[in-house]
């Protein structure tokens, strides 16, 4: 299978790596050192329990032109950096070529292909305008969910630091056999990639957490744990994820777990930094419109009211313009 991954980062690198070294013909969307490395060595990982392995074979191009129609793309970027690939993404598609949008929190396909009341509806928080929509036809997006956590710590090279499982989804829950093929394509290469007869359900689950722990995080500068353990954040964190539970009950997702097991689970992974706070440490820009934005706009469209995830979400919208205008990063470093 051709794939081409748009992204060379953290999880772009893990995914592009491993399917190199099970056979398929991976070429990397790439810019500066990263291309520059990738091209000059492959791609590196760096395995959980310490193991390095090697994907010689990899390519790395700067434009997607370079690389031509693929089978898959797979979109690793972040959410706020899609529109910017526009229209040049078009270079990768040919007429069967599949998008999987392997990216953090509420899409801009949600109301594509659902059916209902809001069919096609545009979520102007992540796709204003729905520019991302006519650029990328709905017939081509497979949906994903990505749950290892893994770190680029230098060009071409990625760390993964626990997980491999990445649910696969068509937006009409059909199970294809272009998603059967990309299954098991994922599998060879040592993930594990159900195929979700509700993708979008499959979303919610990570979303729920991601939409409360990840702004807290970026504007307490705390832990997983610490946010957990902590009654007053853990009472914040809650009451975001009420909200978004209603939210997501009159769209007609069902929770299959308890607010508190889930944030027991998210305790449960310790001293973790969320993506939102190594962001903010790193002077990144944040995934704050499709992590929060985007549900506080579906709490507008479902007429459910989100008075603690506005009140938090204004505060770290506040705290992401003041690093960009500043050309900041924040940091809680020791004393002396």
């Amino acid at each position: 299978m051709k794939i081409a991954v748009v992204g060379a980062g953290a999880i772009g690198g893990y995914l592009g790596a491993k399917l190199s070294m099970a056979g398929e013909d991976v070429t990397f969307i790439a810019r500066n050192r990263n291309l520059a490395a990738i091209q000059a060595n492959g791609f590196k990982l760096i395995l959980e329990d310490g193991t390095q392995v090697h994907a010689p074979n990899v390519r790395a191009v700067q434009t997607p032109a370079q690389a031509g129609p693929q089978d898959a793309v797979l979109l690793t970027v972040k959410a706020h950096q899609v529109a910017d690939l526009l229209p040049d993404l078009r270079g990768l598609f040919g007429p069967q070529t599949m998008v999987v949008t392997m990216i953090n929190g509420v899409p801009w396909w949600y109301f594509q292909r659902l059916g209902g009341a809001w069919d096609g509806q545009v979520l102007e928080s992540v796709d204003p305008g729905g520019r991302i929509a006519a650029q990328i036809e709905s017939e081509r997006i497979i949906g994903s969910v990505v749950y290892p956590a893994s770190e680029l710590v230098e060009p071409g090279v990625v760390r993964v630091i626990e997980g491999n499982r990445f649910t696969l989804g068509e937006l009409d829950g059909s199970r294809s056999e272009r998603i059967e093929a990309l299954s098991q394509a994922m599998i060879r290469a040592g993930f594990k990639s159900p195929v979700s007869k509700d993708i979008r359900g499959e979303i919610w689950v990570k979303l729920w957490g991601n939409l409360s722990f990840n702004p807290i995080s970026a504007l307490t500068h705390a832990t997983l744990e610490d946010i957990c353990t902590f009654a007053p954040t853990r009472q914040l964190a809650a009451a975001m994820m009420t909200e978004a539970q209603a939210i997501g009950e009159k769209l007609g997702v069902e929770f299959k777990v308890s607010l508190d097991k889930r944030i027991a689970g998210a305790q449960a992974v310790g001293a973790h930094k969320t993506s939102m706070l190594q962001d903010v440490e790193h002077g990144r820009a944040i995934e704050l419109a499709a992590l929060v934005g985007a549900v506080i706009e579906l709490g507008r469209i479902t007429g459910v009211p989100t008075p603690t995830i506005d009140a938090v979400h204004a505060l770290a919208s506040l705290l992401a313009r003041t690093l960009e205008s500043q050309r900041g990063k924040l940091q809680v470093t020791p004393l002396g």
